[in-house]
């Protein structure tokens, strides 16, 4: 049973997109590996800005400043 985790930063990302990701992720484990649809799991955690970090600081900061 695959399991994939995708983890994104919460910015308004929507249903349909999630629903893309889903899928697209199945279909890659499907055309790769070979693996069955019906058992592989995907998971979209979405975090907060404040809480994802790149070069010790925050996205929301990074983004702040425009970077």
């Amino acid at each position: 049973m695959p399991y994939v985790n995708i983890k994104i930063t919460r910015e308004g990302v929507t249903v349909e997109q999630k629903t893309a990701l889903i899928r697209g992720a199945t279909q890659l484990l499907v055309d790769v590996l070979g693996k069955n649809p019906a058992t592989t799991v995907v998971v979209i955690d979405e975090v907060d800005t404040d809480n994802w970090g790149i070069g010790g600081e925050s996205v929301t900061a990074r983004r702040q400043d425009g970077r």
